[in-house]
């Protein structure tokens, strides 16, 4: 069975991906900067940006506060031991596992018939039990990379828009799970953290920080709580439609606070050039949608460090249905700070 590493970092959906726009973003960014040899994207998300600028620069630094995308990005890019043949032989086994054959665990119980048909979700459970059980028999880069390939995997099945509020309401039509692995690779100029993005600026510094907080009232960790779910893999108790655990991470960003969260942020960068990523959903008729940072409080924000530019570029928005607006675009501030 082919299990050819063919999933790379951005194929995956994920609300306010980058993928589409990564490369104008960083090529607005080098066209903008000179003499840079570091980059930090402060709130990764998916990292296609960090993707990038990984095969620019000699250092490059990824943070994001949710659990499953440190762990993908640990899979991916951080340095360590793994055996290829070893981790194929296992996904090859994994492969061969029959649902019917598998007991309802605490997966399917939860998730089966909602975002996934409850087959499948049996054997999403069998598996991710079985890797936990297995876990001493590998390095930490090759758990992180049998996790990371496991969402990858589910990720295409999923019964939903593209995260995990809610599911769709419809008989779900039985789905083949076949697990692939990622394409990772183990290097040693990534650094990556999985902290409070205000805090972790106060002790990190480089040439260029990417900054592309959320800003609208949709809570990432509620939007990805199974895959949260899923990498801690501490079986919380779940309630609600969407059997969602207890709140945390809850970001500030997707709050009233989040003007003051930004300028926090911004004001103690330690950096040459700020890039900023901003589209204009604050005209949005979904309260959900709407921006909690205003354009002109970006712009003063900034301009508080440096001369910014702004460039703008069409992309099409995500839209879970009750969002509708022409002429969406993205914005990208550019700031060479002042020298102090």
């Amino acid at each position: 069975m082919d299990i050819t590493q063919s999933i790379t970092i951005g194929k995956r959906r994920y609300i306010g991906c980058k993928a589409k726009l990564a490369d104008w973003i960083m090529q607005t960014i080098e066209t903008e900067t000179n003499n840079v040899h570091s980059f930090c994207d402060i709130f990764a998300g998916t990292a296609v940006i960090s993707d990038l600028a990984i095969k620019k620069y000699g250092k490059v630094i990824i943070n994001d506060f949710l659990y499953s995308n440190n762990l993908i990005y640990k899979a991916f890019y951080e340095a360590g031991e793994v055996d290829n043949q070893k981790l194929s032989v296992y996904v090859n086994s994994l492969n061969q596992i029959a649902p019917d054959q598998v007991e309802d665990n605490y997966f399917s119980i939860n998730y089966g018939n909602k975002f996934f048909d409850f087959q499948t979700a049996k054997k999403i459970g069998f598996i991710r039990e079985l890797i936990e059980q297995d876990k001493n028999s590998f390095t930490t880069k090759e758990y992180c990379v049998l996790i990371a390939s496991l969402i990858y995997s589910i990720d295409k099945i999923a019964n939903t828009l593209g995260h995990y509020e809610a599911y769709i309401k419809k008989e779900i039509a039985p789905k083949h799970l076949e697990l692939k692995l990622i394409n990772y690779n183990s290097l040693e100029q990534v650094e990556i953290h999985r902290e409070d993005s205000n805090q972790l600026v106060r002790k990190i510094k480089a040439d260029v920080f990417y900054v592309d907080p959320p800003y609208n009232s949709r809570q990432y960790s509620r939007f990805y709580h199974l895959y949260e779910n899923l990498v801690k893999w501490d079986k919380p108790t779940l309630s609600g439609a969407a059997m969602k655990p207890a709140e945390e991470n809850m970001s500030d960003y997707c709050s009233s606070k989040a003007p003051k969260a930004f300028d926090d942020l911004i004001s103690h960068l330690n950096t040459k050039y700020i890039a900023v990523s901003y589209n204009n959903t604050y005209h949005s008729k979904s309260s959900s949608s709407r921006n909690k940072i205003t354009l002109e409080e970006i712009k003063d924000i900034l301009s508080k460090r440096g001369p910014t530019k702004v460039f703008e570029h069409s992309h099409p928005f995500f839209n879970a249905g009750k969002t509708n607006f022409n002429n969406h675009k993205e914005l990208l501030f550019i700031t060479h700070v002042n020298e102090e």
